[in-house]
């Protein structure tokens, strides 16, 4: 068991919580929207043998504040982060919307991005099927009408965890993170500023060494952002994990670390 300092860091009008561990290299861990830093446990103790290792809650997630209605941007949520911290520079790894922030951070500080891991990664500027739109659109009503409690079964049913959702373990460990999301996001207008123009956009002008990983079973409008993302980012890797789906990280652990770990030393290597 590794030992881990836990604290919260003031960002603008907020407070971040983040868990710290290890020594050496920094990586950031961004989960994905309605989960928290727990996503990344398996991560968060392997990859503390050998980096510094960073998690955090985002806004209206897990221990963090929620927004307080003032427009807040998650970009410079993670720079005036690794800024508190004295990180210059980090490997930012991000699952889902985490891995759209990790975008969108490596766009706007891209000297502070060493590298990229985007995990069944969102993408800003992405046009959504209509299947995954109205997917939703009961989820959502549900939370409007009922609150978060009484939401938690249809967001549980939602296809994106039915793949996950075969191992009785990590199923009542993933349900027991969604059912600690407060639904901040879908009760209240988010005042987040979207990037502008989106990331979408500006893959082109990745700088940073970047590996995206995507589950064989994840819904397929994250595959179509896979595609898009080694596409454009100029010099991408792409893997594709077999009888995988969206929660990859907790899916397939061991799997995830091991390419992560290989590409984090291809580029060690390099130096």
């Amino acid at each position: 068991m590794i030992h881990s300092i836990q604290a919260y860091v003031d960002v603008s009008e907020g407070r971040l919580y983040v868990e710290q561990a290890g020594s050496g290299n920094p990586i950031v861990f961004i989960h994905g929207f309605g989960a928290d830093s727990r996503v990344w446990d398996c991560q968060f103790e392997a990859f503390a043998r050998r980096n510094h290792v960073i998690r955090i809650d985002l806004r209206g997630h897990g221990m963090s504040d929620v927004p307080d209605g003032k427009a807040y941007s998650y970009a410079e949520d993670l720079n005036r982060l690794l800024e508190q911290l004295h990180i210059p520079q980090a490997c930012i790894i991000g699952q889902s919307l985490g891995g759209g922030i990790a975008l969108e951070f490596a766009l706007a500080y891209p000297q502070k991005t060493s590298s990229l891991v985007l995990v069944d990664s969102t993408l800003d500027g992405y046009t959504w099927s209509t299947e995954w739109t109205e997917s939703w659109t009961p989820i959502y009503r549900e939370f409007a009408i009922a609150g978060a409690n009484a939401a938690l079964p249809k967001l549980l049913a939602h296809p994106l965890f039915a793949p996950g959702f075969r191992q009785s373990a990590l199923k009542a460990r993933l349900s027991d993170i969604l059912a600690g999301y407060s639904g901040w996001h879908i009760l209240n207008e988010d005042p987040v500023i979207e990037s502008d123009p989106p990331a979408i956009q500006l893959l082109e002008k990745i700088q940073a060494p970047t590996l995206i990983l995507v589950g064989e079973l994840d819904l397929p409008d994250f595959h179509a952002i896979s595609d898009i993302l080694e596409k454009k980012i100029p010099n991408a890797q792409k893997v594709e994990l077999d009888d995988v789906g969206h929660v990859l990280p907790m899916e397939a652990p061991e799997a995830c670390n091991r390419i992560i770990l290989n590409f984090l030393e291809s580029l060690n290597g390099k130096g």
